[in-house]
């Protein structure tokens, strides 16, 4: 049975109708609450969550010795980002040539500054699009360059939700395309300048 309402549309009515109008005036009146702030801070308070410590240990780990050891990157550094190019060379990040060290310098950097501005809202949809095509050239090089095995490469739709690369990896980029789709929200540095430029 329906009911025509004043809009012209009908409707269940009865138990069922009930229900129906509850759920959306439940849903509809928390999606007005949340609209333009939940959904960019819940994807960067999860990013910070799962990734933002990884990435900087990560980092933090490939930088060289000493006080200034930031500005020299490790031979770990080289190993990680370059693995075939630096087995080929003998291990001698020495002798590589110089975009090799352009390569590693910004691999390194990447993981602490893309994060960090993510997890601050500022530039955050650029920088969520720089850690997208970041986690795909750290995937391939996990891949190509490291040999990882078949079950931590995974597949999609294969059941096993627990592979290193296209589930994880797939779950941390979905995070990412979210953030550059809905951007960072009211809670974000990215909000503060732009009412700031607002004359």
């Amino acid at each position: 049975m329906t009911n025509v309402s004043r809009t012209g549309r009908t409707g269940p009515t009865g138990l069922i109708g009930r229900l129906v109008r509850l759920h959306d005036g439940v849903f509809s009146g928390l999606e007005r609450a949340l609209s333009g702030w939940f959904t960019g801070f819940a994807a960067r308070f999860a990013l910070a969550s799962v990734l933002l410590l990884y990435y900087l240990n990560s980092a933090w780990g490939k930088f060289g010795e000493g006080v200034f050891g930031f500005l020299s990157p490790s031979s770990g550094a080289y190993v990680s980002i370059l693995p075939k190019v630096m087995e080929a060379n003998g291990y001698d990040e020495s002798a590589l040539a110089w975009y090799y060290d352009v390569i590693v310098y910004l691999g390194t950097w990447t993981e602490i500054v893309l994060p960090i501005l993510i997890v601050v809202g500022l530039f955050t949809r650029l920088a969520a699009l720089g850690m997208i095509f970041f986690v795909i050239v750290q995937s391939y090089v996990d891949i190509a360059g490291h040999g990882i095995d078949a079950r931590s490469i995974g597949s999609m739709f294969d059941r096993f939700p627990d592979a290193v690369i296209w589930d994880q990896r797939l779950l941390w980029v979905f995070v990412l395309v979210v953030i550059v789709v809905q951007g960072a929200g009211r809670l974000s540095l990215d909000h503060l300048l732009a009412r700031a430029r607002q004359p």
